[in-house]
């Protein structure tokens, strides 16, 4: 177990991602989303992780039904908002204005069954809105006990300073793996300072250190990644050949590439809890396993060492999406 931050909730030690279950990764099936939702809760890992615009309400009202029976009060839901999207699925903006709060967590609860998010944050900064107002109205809704804890996503450190002054936040949610280490100048020693936790997503770099893909893997209906830079012709070669560097330290003790990215990213700090997406009870079998992995500093130093910092080829997302980031602007405006 480890700690969201100094004022967050005890969790797994590594988060259920449950995007991919609403069709992010292309066509997925219903039975096996819920049934690994399941092993993951039989196994202790209590940390789920989704948002109210995967699947524009899918993906809640999937927990829901994988939850229908469960003591409620043993799971940790931690719930991004904000996206507005088009009937097509389109991206058409963000909205972090506080009558938009307490709507979009109206929602939720609805969609998911439940009186209360554990864990609330906007899924992006809302350059339109001040932090302090969308994290003043997360706070209002805490004290009205729809709410237990406020958190942020891909915010910078500025913002992320702002909005712990407003009200004590339990973690910020952003990439860090082997191949996505930005966070670490200013980002993380800034959370550190103000004691908020950090749930990392993208530890796989969305399957490319899973250790099976191929340049065929994103070529499926709907599947997101056919239009991140990574996953290019022109850019995916090159990132691959990072994974197999990565492959000849893990075979050498008997592991996969998966599990010795996911054990680099649990060895960064206790107060770091990396998400594991996946829709599928195999690979949540395999990525539970790397808790139990005993990484030495020389293993870790030659992970490093086979992709070091800024060797993947091509950014985490299109250009469009980059801009949208508040953790990759230099110098966030303050609005």
């Amino acid at each position: 177990m480890r700690q969201l931050g100094s004022t967050g909730p005890q969790v797994s030690a590594i988060g259920l991602g449950c995007m991919g279950m609403s069709g992010a990764y292309g066509p997925t099936d219903r039975t096996e989303s819920i049934a690994t939702i399941h092993a993951a809760l039989d196994a202790g890992v209590n940390l789920l992780d989704t948002g109210d615009y995967y699947g524009m309400g899918h993906n809640e009202l999937l927990i829901r039904e994988a939850l229908r029976g469960r003591d409620r009060d043993g799971v940790v839901i931690s719930v991004k908002f904000g996206a507005l999207r088009a009937p097509d699925n389109a991206f058409i903006g963000i909205d972090g204005r506080p009558v938009a709060v307490k709507n979009f967590l109206a929602y939720t609860l609805q969609r998911l069954g439940t009186d209360h998010v554990d864990v609330y944050r906007l899924g992006r900064a809302d350059p339109a809105v001040p932090i302090e107002e969308t994290v003043g109205a997360i706070a209002e809704m805490i004290e009205a006990g729809h709410v237990r804890h406020v958190g942020l996503s891909e915010a910078g450190a500025e913002p992320v300073r702002r909005a712990n002054a407003t009200h004590p936040v339990a973690d910020l949610q952003i990439e860090y793996s082997l191949l996505s280490r930005g966070i670490e100048a200013e980002i993380l020693p800034t959370c550190r300072e103000l004691g908020v936790g950090v749930t990392a997503y993208g530890v796989l770099s969305r399957g490319l250190l899973g250790g099976s893909l191929s340049s065929d893997t994103v070529s499926a209906p709907g599947d997101i990644r056919a239009h991140m830079p990574r996953f290019r012709p022109e850019n995916l070669d090159r990132n691959l050949s990072l994974v197999e560097a990565l492959r000849a330290i893990a075979e050498q003790k008997n592991l996969t590439v998966a599990q010795i990215a996911i054990g680099w990213v649990l060895s960064r700090g206790e107060d770091i809890v990396p998400l594991v997406g996946t829709t599928r009870r195999s690979r949540l079998a395999e990525a539970v396993a790397a808790l139990d992995l005993q990484l030495s500093q020389d293993d870790l130093g030659a992970m490093e060492r086979a992709a070091p910092p800024g060797a993947a080829a091509g950014d985490r997302y299109d250009e469009r999406q980059m801009a949208m980031l508040d953790s990759e602007r230099k110098n966030p405006p303050r609005t």
